[in-house]
């Protein structure tokens, strides 16, 4: 069991440091910046390649609403829910404690001019996108990333692709959502950077567990009663 907890653990970590930081440190940077479309890539390959490196050994969910809607999805037991959240979040602190210390290693870096990658909406939104498009957006995203996540993993799907599937959605996911909430579909991720971010991020956090984990468990039941094949 810690073997799996650590993985999550390290699979977290470097979600949070790899997706993040490519907001922080590399989105902006005059004319060599990544965009939107780098972001979306860093998000997607942190999930891709921590799948394949500790997916055999945890299940590779590195994110709570993917544990949640796993377990309603029949895929996951409901005793080791806590611990994997625990751990994951703790994954995602440590991830954001190493940005923070990086970033602040740059002359005249401000979170509150230069941004933490952390999620909002309303005023903080990206794209100034109301508290309903935010919760609508966070909750379809995330049930379709675990459709994707269930589907990829059944055991009637092609072997061996499942991180590839999986690490495009959330690229996909990322492309699309951006710009409304900064993306989250996934709470872990949310808090590693809020954290930091401080104020108005904290006083947000809330909608960024509790949407994304609807949203998982709703497309974990999706795909567990309306899609799997029963064979």
């Amino acid at each position: 069991m810690m073997q799996k907890l650590l993985a999550e653990f390290l699979g977290t970590f470097v979600l949070v440091l790899g997706g993040c930081g490519s907001a922080v440190l590399a989105a902006g940077w005059p004319e060599l910046g990544i965009g939107f479309a780098g972001v979306s890539l860093a998000f997607g390959l942190t999930v891709l390649t921590m799948a394949y490196a500790v997916g055999h050994i945890s299940g590779g969910h590195f994110n709570p609403a993917v544990t949640l809607g796993l377990w309603a999805g029949g895929r996951f037991s409901a005793a080791q829910i806590l611990p994997y959240i625990i751990f994951q979040v703790l994954g995602a602190i440590a991830a954001g404690g190493v940005l923070w210390l990086i970033a602040s290693g740059k002359a005249g870096f401000d979170l509150d001019v230069h941004g933490f990658a952390a999620n909002g909406y309303g005023d903080y939104s990206p794209g100034g996108y109301s508290l309903f498009a935010c919760m609508l957006v966070e909750a379809v995203l995330t049930a379709i990333f675990l459709v994707v996540i269930m589907g990829a993993t059944d055991k009637h799907a092609p072997a061996g692709f499942a991180p590839l599937a999986i690490g495009l959605a959330l690229t996909l996911i990322h492309l699309v959502s951006i710009p409304v909430t900064n993306t989250s579909v996934n709470p872990a991720r949310s808090t590693g950077v809020a954290l930091y971010q401080g104020g108005w991020a904290i006083e947000q956090l809330w909608m960024f567990w509790l949407i994304p984990l609807a949203g998982g468990v709703v497309g974990g039941l999706v795909y567990r009663f309306l899609l799997q094949n029963k064979a």
